[in-house]
């Protein structure tokens, strides 16, 4: 049977994860839901997304993009969820538990549900009663941009059922995507939310002054962070170091396309949070995040230095000159 595949979301990621999709050769059915009208229009006239990813050419039926969420789900089989934590419970608004029965879930979400301080496998368990083991998390450094460009990525696909994780792993492999699967669900996915943290973290502390030698500094510290953090939540044996931790990590704390740092530097700069998020008009996740994080640790009081300093910049209004020299003097 051909997998029907539903893409939830009109941002880069998403389209970067349709391209991979298409460019893939398994025979599959691609559904796309987008809110916005004008850019449906657009894509299905042109076969370009409009305000994302312009470049790449995407070309499905029209009677496959739709703005009827019910009626793309109801058509798929897999479901990737790709719109900003912040938005999903408003996204998901008209979507049931009954119409998520017997789907498969994706995941391609790095951040948590605010207000419910959850991520998006135990919102979609609790609040959807969707199955654990129908969950799958996309993480790994691949920016959306470099997708575009089909410059060489890969991702890591995290299940509790491995064999839902290798099925989905090949429907996204093409010539310039490399996946690997992993068990790690609440590892991975948490790692992906904190990368954003720390890469806020990166962008201020370079937008304040501070040079590339603190800067790994920054994130070697980051990384024990992420460690202690995941241990405390989920123990159980992992490797920090493989390249959906540690490399998710890099590439979102120094490339030029991480909007997270490029947040971070602008609040770094003196810019207010709500100056730096209309000049990017894109979604920092780690902005988000770092909130959401702060009130999770109320509860695993991990020591978090580098979290709590994103946090007491970002939402107490603490200089980022006075909170990042403070930081300094706890880092090694």
């Amino acid at each position: 049977m051909i997998p029907k595949v539903a893409m939830i979301g009109g941002g880069s990621w998403a389209t970067a994860i349709v391209k991979m999709l298409s460019d893939n050769e398994t025979p599959k059915e691609i559904y796309w839901w987008m809110r916005n009208e004008e850019a449906i229009s657009h894509l299905k006239k042109y076969k370009h997304n409009p305000n994302y990813l312009s470049s790449v050419e995407i070309r499905l039926p029209d009677t496959h993009i739709s703005n009827d969420i019910v009626r793309i789900i109801q058509q798929s089989d897999y479901i990737i969820l790709n719109v900003p934590a912040a938005f999903l419970k408003e996204t998901l608004k008209e979507v049931t538990p009954e119409l998520l029965k017997g789907k498969k879930i994706i995941s391609a979400i790095k951040g948590i549900v605010p207000d419910e301080n959850q991520i998006i496998g135990e919102f979609l368990q609790q609040k959807y009663q969707v199955p654990l083991k129908d969950i799958v998390v996309i993480s790994g450094p691949c920016h959306a941009e470099e997708v575009a460009l089909e410059k060489l990525s890969y991702l890591t696909i995290a299940s509790l059922d491995e064999d839902f994780s290798a099925v989905f792993a090949g429907l996204l492999r093409n010539r310039y995507i490399k996946t690997n699967v992993s068990d790690d669900i609440f590892g991975t996915e948490y790692a992906a939310v904190l990368k954003n943290i720390y890469a806020v973290a990166s962008g201020i502390c370079h937008g304040v002054g501070y040079g590339d030698n603190f800067q790994a500094v920054l994130i070697s510290n980051a990384i024990r962070e992420i460690k202690r953090f995941v241990d405390a939540v989920h123990p159980i044996d992992r490797d920090i170091k493989e390249s959906a931790y540690l490399g998710d990590l890099l590439v979102t704390a120094y490339s030029q396309f991480s909007r997270n740092r490029t947040f971070g530097n602008m609040i770094g700069k003196g810019y207010t949070v709500k100056s730096a998020q209309l000049e990017m008009n894109m979604v920092a996740e780690g902005y988000y995040a770092v909130k959401c994080m702060h009130h999770i640790n109320l509860k695993y009081k991990v020591d978090m230095p580098i979290s709590r300093a994103v946090y007491a910049i970002l939402y107490e209004q603490h200089s980022p000159q006075l909170e990042m020299g403070l930081l300094t003097e706890q880092l090694n």
